[in-house]
């Protein structure tokens, strides 16, 4: 793979996962935590599990995964047996849960990483996901952070 191309793809994947590094940004605030990670990081089980619009951040994270999660097995070589309306049914989680989902997308992130890195060449399907991932988080970034806005439980002082 063209150097230039992967480091493009890892800075802009990285940036809708970490938050962007150093002072700018392509596309997301110029500050630290505006990733998704930062911004779960600011998400309760309980925030995550109210129902905006027909869906909860905990249903966005776990979609997001298992987006992630379908791309790598494609590019592993394996095909996957897929049922997209599974992590939509996601309704409200404990603790627990909303800290594995967490744990879950951060595996699966990491994965797509070390794939964009190991790849020498790259044929149009690999290379469409690793582009449809980065979309597709991108927008379930933004949808996150929408829904965060209207969820926000006030802070007991």
């Amino acid at each position: 793979m063209n150097d230039m191309l992967r480091e493009s793809l890892k800075v802009l994947i990285k940036e809708t996962f970490d938050g962007p590094s150093g002072n700018g940004s392509w596309y997301t605030e110029s500050k630290p935590g505006s990733g998704i990670f930062g911004t779960l990081e600011k998400v309760s089980a309980e925030e995550a599990s109210i129902l905006v619009q027909g869906t909860t951040i905990a249903a966005h994270i776990d979609h997001t995964r298992y987006y992630l999660w379908m791309a790598n097995t494609y590019m592993k070589g394996d095909k996957p047996e897929l049922d997209w309306s599974k992590s939509w049914k996601i309704s409200s989680v404990d603790e627990n849960t909303w800290s594995r989902f967490k744990v879950e997308l951060q595996n699966e992130y990491t994965t797509l990483l070390e794939y964009i890195n190991s790849f020498t060449s790259l044929d149009q399907q690999t290379l469409n996901s690793i582009l449809g991932s980065l979309a597709h988080s991108a927008y379930h970034l933004g949808a996150i952070r929408q829904i965060f806005k209207a969820v926000k439980v006030p802070s007991q002082t």
